[in-house]
């Protein structure tokens, strides 16, 4: 069986890419076809997210054993294949290739074809370039400047509105003070 995935991205309009790849692949496979077909390279801690009810997240799929707590299930894309989470047709994943800016590829399972098996997964139509793969935070910052006396920050406003006019209004006397140390 063949699962024929289209993936999109909320960053670039134009973007898309459509990978066809045997449902007993692994999250791996799946994982390398992206990143080569939108020019990535390996080294960031990508996963996939199962999800349910439109884009309800369900399940993690990491790259690597992020998993400390044994009393939760874990899976490694390695380890897992694709057809152990995925067997309707409009299903939707989530694939986070930016896990710092937390950046995502949106996926649905476009069609599962049967009686056709793939020996690798295959890129079958590639529209405009995938976004970048890693922001640069000084580049953004430098395009979209955060001034703190917009909106946030009122002329009119003062400081004595919100501290009182000195530190002589705290009423020390109804504290609970003692001295010596407080975790013993």
């Amino acid at each position: 069986m063949v699962f024929r995935f289209i993936i999109i991205s909320d960053e670039v309009d134009d973007f898309m890419r459509e990978i066809q790849i045997d449902s007993d692949a692994n999250f791996l496979d799946f994982h390398k076809a992206i990143q080569k077909t939108c020019g990535y390279e390996d080294g960031q801690m990508t996963s996939f997210t199962i999800c349910e009810n439109g884009w309800e997240k369900v399940q993690e799929i990491t790259l690597e054993d992020m998993n400390n707590d044994s009393s939760e299930d874990s899976f490694v894309m390695e380890d897992t294949k694709l057809s152990d989470f995925l067997e309707d047709e409009k299903q939707h994943l989530l694939y986070t290739f930016d896990p710092l800016a937390d950046r995502v590829f949106f996926i649905e399972l476009a069609e599962i074809i049967t009686r056709k098996n793939l020996a690798s997964p295959k890129v079958t139509r590639e529209l405009g370039n995938a976004p970048q793969q890693i922001l640069d935070f000084d580049e953004l910052m430098a395009k979209n400047p955060i001034n703190i006396n917009d909106d946030i920050y009122d002329d009119d406003y003062d400081d004595d509105d919100l501290y009182g006019s000195g530190i002589d209004e705290f009423d020390l006397d109804n504290l609970d003070i003692s001295d010596g140390n407080p975790y013993d």
